[in-house]
């Protein structure tokens, strides 16, 4: 759905620019420029909804699993230290740099943006877990 709706988007970005290139007036410039723009906003939203249906869960063990994998691909991290109630500075080695990263990371995998006051209490997968847990709603 996500492809289908990106190929409508860079189709009609192309008619426009056509538009553009041909020399038309200005106002049909300006009207084929708000178009592109618009339908820019549009399509960017709807890829985000659909990534978030996408990758929603509801199962606290997916959850869990999807940090660890996220943990364990960062780097710094050698797979043998790494635990459920490994900290992540104390026994991972990690530094606040590493940490952001990190929490980043798990922006990326869940598609949502983790507040830096929120960011700064998960200092063990096991935090992330829950707190990813409690913002999908997941009931234990």
């Amino acid at each position: 759905m996500a492809t289908i709706i990106r190929q409508a988007a860079c189709s009609m970005l192309l008619r426009n620019l056509n538009v553009l290139r041909t020399g038309a007036t200005k106002q049909r410039s300006f009207h084929a420029i708000s178009l592109v723009n618009n339908f820019t906003k549009v399509n960017f939203q709807c890829i985000q909804k659909i990534q978030n249906l996408q990758y929603s869960t509801k199962d606290r063990k997916e959850i869990e699993s999807r940090v660890m994998k996220v943990i364990a691909a960062y780097d710094k991290i050698t797979a043998d230290k790494l635990k459920v109630d490994s900290h992540f500075i104390k026994d991972l080695g990690l530094d606040s740099l590493d940490h952001v990263e990190l929490v980043m990371a798990m922006e990326d995998e869940f598609g949502f943006e983790i507040p830096d006051t929120d960011a700064e209490r998960l200092q063990r997968p096991v935090d992330v877990i829950q707190y990813i847990c409690d913002k999908e709603d997941v009931l234990e």
